[in-house]
């Protein structure tokens, strides 16, 4: 499997990050992809007149962060998302750095399980919190 890890191959504690800079384009381009136009993202003087006096990110783009870690790192190609619980604790802005970190907090080799808790930081403060499962390919499979 292309560097992908088995559920074999997890351990309770195990974590992974996945860093990006939010640009404009990020949010232009996943506006147009998802069909989320809500003018918070896209219009500074709509933006300026709310509660974040600013453009923001949509809150999915912050997450998508997540499915990067989960599917390119822990556990990596091969993982399957089940299910992902999420809290939108604060905004994502233009220039905003997240990190997405996972860390395995339950396995069930049995079923092929991982849960995850996930969170997502900008200079060490979430601003997404939640908690994945993932199916994990097995070696006996």
């Amino acid at each position: 499997m292309a560097d992908g890890m088995f559920i074999e191959d997890l351990e309770e504690g195990q974590s992974a990050s996945f860093s990006k800079t939010v640009t404009e384009g990020d949010i232009e381009k996943f506006a147009e992809v998802s069909g989320d136009t809500n003018p918070v993202h896209l219009d500074a003087a709509y933006a300026a007149g709310t509660v974040f006096k600013e453009r923001i990110a949509h809150g999915m783009l912050g997450a998508g962060f997540i499915s990067a870690v989960l599917g390119t790192k822990l556990p990596g190609p091969g993982a399957i998302y089940l299910s992902q619980s999420l809290k939108f604790k604060a905004p994502v802005k233009i220039g905003d750095t997240v990190t997405a970190t996972g860390t395995i907090t339950a396995l069930d080799r049995n079923r092929r399980r991982a849960t995850i808790a996930t969170v997502c930081t900008v200079e060490g403060k979430p601003v997404i919190e939640g908690e994945a499962m993932v199916m994990v390919p097995s070696r006996e499979s």
